[in-house]
Formats: structure tokens, sequence, C-alpha cells
């Protein structure tokens, strides 16, 4: 049986990840530290004999790996809510610094295959729209987003240095909006603050005017474009955008979440945050051609489960 190693297995895309894994007849050794990652995401896998957690630091070095066997490596590691940004940001800098350089260590000792999870974040406030792969970003190194952003244009750039110097098995793929169950309440992201406003009946916020753009991809979609990008021939070396590209106004999204949760929430204005994006759309044609992916969940099946989600919480 071939064992898969999953940084941040224990958080929302990691842990329905292990969910794929071992459904498709993998052995998983999740690790996480659970600074924002939770062990509720994953206590439904604890007695499966496929299953391993391993609480550490991917930051460190772990050592309790050098004793078993990878063929498959996936960095999911990072804290990514802009709340994060602004609380840890020197975790955010390091889950994908130091972090992504330790599993690029690791691969290359292990001859394991790794994706290296990356984001759209890398292209900033883009100037071309959609954003291909080609695309080399408008981004601030200096500024509130930089720790996540700057951390991930490094772990690029380190897998770049990996896979001409070592030869190392690598693709990596740029990850857009991403909603779904297992995503924290707290999350601080559109999708997470809009649905929890509406069902506790409080006033749905909005930075900016609403006029500025994001796509979402509901998570078990996303998660079978990580699985194909990793076990579908050809993707040696490959960069490849996983995101739906259908493109919503925040004004637009705010109106479907009320009309979904039947909310009499108003709508409330405040200040723009620095350096957020104005647009955001994945050009997916290569995955399409590469991977034979597109996303298959409409906004509206997917914000439905994650109301669901949400709901259950409160029980």
């Amino acid at each position: 049986m071939e064992t898969c190693l999953v940084t941040g297995g224990a958080g929302f895309i990691g842990s329905h990840l292990c969910d794929k894994l071992t459904e498709n007849g993998y052995k998983v050794i999740c690790l996480d530290n659970l600074l924002t990652g939770s062990k509720k995401n994953i206590e439904h896998l604890l007695k499966n004999p496929n299953f391993e957690f391993l609480e550490a630091d991917v930051c460190d070095p772990i050592n309790q790996l050098t004793s078993q066997p990878i063929d498959f490596l996936f960095h999911l590691a990072s804290p990514a809510s802009p709340a994060d940004f602004e609380k840890i940001p020197e975790e955010v800098l390091l889950a994908n610094s130091l972090g992504g350089l330790n599993v690029l260590k690791i691969a290359e000792k292990a001859k394991a295959k790794l994706l290296m999870a990356s984001t759209s974040e890398v292209y900033g406030d883009p100037k071309e729209h959609p954003q291909k792969e080609t695309y080399w970003g408008n981004v601030n190194s200096f500024g509130p987003r930089s720790c996540y952003d700057e951390s991930k244009r490094f772990a690029e750039a380190a897998t770049y240095v990996y896979l001409h110097k070592y030869g190392i098995d690598v693709r990596l793929v740029r990850i857009f909006n991403t909603y779904g169950p297992r995503m924290r309440k707290d999350d601080g992201r559109v999708i997470s603050n809009f649905i929890n406003q509406a069902l506790e009946q409080k006033p749905l916020t909005i930075y900016g005017k609403g006029g500025q753009t994001r796509s979402f991809c509901f998570v078990s979609d996303l998660v079978e474009g990580i699985f194909k990008a990793m076990f579908t021939d050809g993707t040696k070396g490959e960069i490849i955008n996983l995101g739906n590209p259908e493109e919503y106004k925040i004004i637009d999204l705010a109106d479907k979440v009320k009309k979904l949760t039947n909310s009499n929430s108003e709508i409330v204005f405040g200040n723009l945050p620095p350096d957020d994006p104005t647009q955001r759309q994945p050009d997916i044609t290569k995955a399409k051609r590469l991977l034979s992916w597109e996303p298959k969940v409409t906004v509206n099946e997917g914000l439905l489960k994650t109301i669901e989600y949400y709901k259950s919480l409160s029980v």
C-alpha cells in the first residue's frame, strides 16, 4: 500500500483530501500542529488502520518520518485566512517558507512525488483578467497581506530550484477561493462571514462598495483537482490553476446568501482593507487540458451544503 503524507491534513481542505486518499486505498499520514486545523475535522478517520495523525509543526525537523517510506507528499500546511495574516503573520510566513523548504527536502530524500499548494494570491491585485498561470502578478511585498502572498511566492521559487537542481517530481497548484463544510466559522473569508452573519440575523458586512469580484470553488471539486494533479501522468514541473471560473460580485453574493438562508439581515459597508484584490477569476484551460478537470458543484448547491454545515454547529 502506497503512503501519502498530507501536511495541514487536519485543516479545512487537508481533511477533505485525507478522506479522498483513504477512500482510494492509500495509507495517509496527516501532519498538523493544530494552529488553525482541528482534530474534529479528522476524528472520523482516527480509527482507520490506514490513517495516522502526527501532531507536529512542518517548520521543525520531522524526525518521526525518517523511518517510514513516503510515496506522495501534499504540502497544504498554512494558515490561509485574512484574519490569520493579522493575528499570526510570522507563523504564516514560516509555514510557507521554512515549511515549504522542509517538505521539498523530505520529497528529495524520500524520492516522493510532491504537490506544492500555492494560491491565487500570488497574482496580487491582478492587471490580467482572468488570471493564467503565465501571469507574474502584481503583489505588494511590504504590507498586511505580504506574509502570505510573498511566502507563497517564495515556496514557488523554492519549488523551481528543487525541480531543476535535484529533479524532484513536483507539481504546483494555485488554489482560488474555496469554501464548504469544515471551513472555520471565524475564518474571516467572505462566504463564512456572510453565512454566519445571515444565520445569526446580524448585518452582512461588505468591505468597499461590493463591486469587487471573486470566484468560489466548492471543496469537493477542489480536492478532486488536487487528486488529479498528483496522480495524472505528465504533471511534473507544471503550475496549474484550480478554481471555479464563475465570477461573482460580492454584493450579489450577499444577496444570494440572504435568500438561501431566509435572512432579514441588512447589508452594511465598511472600509476596503489594504491591498484587497479587485478581481479574482481563474483561467482553468490548463486544468481542463492536462487533468480533464473542471468544477461540477454549482454555487447554489455548494452554498446550501455550507449553510447546513454551519447550522449543524449550533445544534
